[in-house]
C-alpha cells in the first residue's frame, strides 16, 4: 500500500513540476513575438539548467526514478528556454559566459563526485548537498519582490497563481522526501513550502490594490524553482 502511494505521489509530483516548467514557455513565447528579450535577465534560465541538472545526476546517483525523469525533462526545457532568450538578447556575449561558468561548475562538480566511486555513499551525499544550496539559492530570486511588497504594503507584484502553485508542487515532494526517508529532498521543498507561505500571508496582510498580469513574466519562471 505504501508503495502505491509512493508511486502515486511521485507520479502526480512529476507531473505538476513539469508543468510549472512549462512557465518559461510563456515567457520566451513573448520573446519571439517581440524579437527582444527586453530589459528582463536570462539568469533564470541558466539556474534553473544547472539544477535540473545536478537533481538529475542525483536522481541517477540514488536511483530515484521520478527524481530522474522530471530533471530530464526540466534540464532539457530550461536548455531549449536559454537558446530562445541568447537568440533574441542583445548582450551575446556576457550571456554566454554566464553560461560558460554554470556550465563549468556542473562538469567540476561531475569530475570531482567521479573521483569517489569507491565510496558511493559519500558521493550521493556531496552531490545531495550541492543540490540543496543550488535550490536554496533559486529561492532567494523572489526575496527581492518580498521585500518591495512590504516596502509598498501592496502585493499586486507578486503572481497569485503561481506562488499558490509552487506551494501545491513543494508539498508534494515534501511528503515524498518523507515518504523514502530522503533528506537531500525534504530540505529545499520544506524551505519552498515556507517562502510560498510567506508569500500567500503578503496577500492577507497587503492585498493588492489591482491586479493585472502583465510584466508578471518574469516573476513566472522565479517562482518555477527547479527541482
Amino acid at each position: 500500500m505504501s508503495v502505491a502511494y509512493d508511486s502515486v505521489l511521485s507520479t502526480t509530483a512529476v507531473i505538476s513540476t513539469v508543468f510549472q516548467f512549462l512557465s518559461g514557455a510563456v515567457i520566451c513565447r513573448k520573446y519571439i513575438q517581440k524579437k527582444s528579450t527586453g530589459d528582463s535577465s536570462g539568469v533564470p534560465f541558466i539556474c534553473g539548467f544547472l539544477s535540473c541538472s545536478f537533481w538529475l545526476r542525483y536522481g541517477v546517483l540514488t536511483n530515484e526514478q521520478s527524481i530522474v525523469m522530471v530533471n530530464i525533462i526540466g534540464s532539457t526545457l530550461f536548455l531549449i528556454y536559454t537558446l530562445v532568450y541568447y537568440v533574441f538578447t542583445v548582450n551575446k556575449r556576457a550571456y554566454v559566459k554566464q553560461f560558460a561558468i554554470v556550465l563549468g561548475i556542473l562538469i567540476g562538480v561531475i569530475v570531482y563526485t567521479n573521483t569517489m566511486q569507491d565510496e558511493p555513499q559519500k558521493m550521493i551525499h556531496f552531490t545531495g548537498i550541492v543540490c540543496c544550496i543550488v535550490t536554496v539559492c533559486f529561492f532567494a530570486a523572489p526575496l527581492t519582490s518580498l521585500v518591495h511588497v512590504i516596502r509598498v504594503k501592496n502585493s499586486e507584484s507578486l503572481p497569485l497563481p503561481l506562488i499558490a502553485t509552487s506551494f501545491f508542487v513543494s508539498l508534494q515532494w515534501l511528503i515524498y522526501g518523507i515518504l523514502i526517508s530522503d533528506s537531500f529532498i525534504q530540505i529545499p521543498n520544506f524551505l519552498g513550502c515556507l517562502l510560498s507561505l510567506l508569500q500567500l500571508g503578503l496577500f492577507v496582510l497587503y492585498p493588492p490594490r489591482s491586479y493585472s498580469y502583465s510584466g508578471q513574466g518574469y516573476k513566472l519562471l522565479e517562482q518555477a524553482v527547479p527541482f
